[in-house]
């Protein structure tokens, strides 16, 4: 019975790990994101890593990424920046490999 309960405990542990890991790659994308609409946007600096650190907090609102999808939307109309739903989704997806890059790297640091 040890080897069943030492394998279901490893297996927990890979779950809470892996868990652990796309939360930390999906706030990394969230990130990127919003530095890329701040750019967008004409903000920098302290503004930009601000704006970013809002739309890192817009994915808590709801499980998937449509939440984060309707605040930088949202926020690119009101600043009137072109950008059609298309366009948004396709970087937010190419994101993701970037954000999985960067946090594997930091990972294995």
């Amino acid at each position: 019975m040890s080897t069943f309960d030492d394998r279901e405990r490893a297996e927990e542990a890979k779950y809470a790990h892996d868990s652990a890991l796309q939360f930390k790659i999906m706030n990394r994308r969230n990130k990127l994101l919003g530095l890329w609409a701040a750019d967008l946007m004409n903000l920098s600096g302290k503004d930009a890593e601000a704006y970013a650190k809002t739309v890192v907090m817009s994915d808590l609102e709801e499980p998937g990424d449509e939440d984060v999808f309707r605040k930088v939307r949202g926020d690119l109309d009101k600043a009137g920046v072109d950008r059609t739903d298309a366009r948004i989704r396709e970087h937010m997806a190419e994101l993701i490999a970037v954000a999985r890059e960067q946090v594997m790297k930091e990972v294995k640091e």
